[in-house]
């Protein structure tokens, strides 16, 4: 059961490049020469181009905490090893989950203290809400 999910991207972003060529042909049909053909292709190649970019996302910008574990991407934390999230200091070099160098762009870093007194870095767009889900799960 999932207590938090959060997404790196949704599949809908793959109705852009499709809405994108049907506006394009709706264009056209104003103008009296359709290249309905041509239309289909580029609404086509365009989910194409972006569905590896969607499941990517998906895949390594995903977080989720369950009964049992913090998600950050493909990397599983499990939740006994969290000792505290509140008032924790992010040291300098202070490694991040998911396996990244450096916190995702547009995410917010929430430093963690593991049991064995190390401090990592998780992150989320909504970091407040990943920290009263990681309290909660803890105490339950």
């Amino acid at each position: 059961m999932d207590r938090y999910v959060e997404r790196g991207a949704s599949w809908t972003a793959l109705a852009y490049g499709p809405g994108f060529a049907l506006l394009g042909f709706l264009a056209e049909l104003l103008t009296g020469a359709t290249h309905t053909v041509a239309w289909v292709i580029v609404g086509l190649g365009l989910a194409a181009i972006t569905a590896p970019w969607v499941y990517a996302r998906r895949r390594f910008l995903t977080v989720r905490v369950t009964g049992e574990a913090l998600w950050q991407g493909r990397e599983r934390l499990p939740l006994t090893d969290i000792a505290e999230v509140a008032d924790v200091g992010a040291p300098t070099g202070a490694r991040v989950l998911g396996g990244g160098w450096t916190t995702p762009n547009k995410y917010d870093s929430l430093p963690i203290r593991l049991t064995d007194g190390t401090v990592v870095l998780a992150w989320a767009k909504d970091v407040e809400a990943l920290r009263t889900v990681l309290q909660e799960a803890r105490t339950a």
